[in-house]
């Protein structure tokens, strides 16, 4: 992976964070996933060890869980 992943499921809390990591990291150095849109990622997310939304991968597979959005299981309802 050469860039982070920033997931998210689209809540105001989420969206606030996606613009503040955008800021931080620049857009050329991280995929955004709604995951609340991108359904299909959440296993994908999961495996990575993404425990809660809003949370970002780094390229080196460290997974960093900002703020305290929605579990994973609230995301997958």
């Amino acid at each position: 992976m050469s860039k982070s992943i920033f997931y998210h499921a689209g809540c105001p809390v989420c969206v606030s964070a996606e613009h503040d990591i955008v800021d931080l990291v620049g857009k050329q150095n991280v995929e955004i996933v709604n995951i609340g849109e991108h359904r299909n990622r959440i296993e994908e997310a999961e495996k990575a060890g993404v425990k809660s939304v809003p949370a970002m991968v780094t390229p080196t597979g460290n997974v960093l869980h900002i703020n305290y959005g929605a579990s994973m299981a609230d995301v997958k309802g």
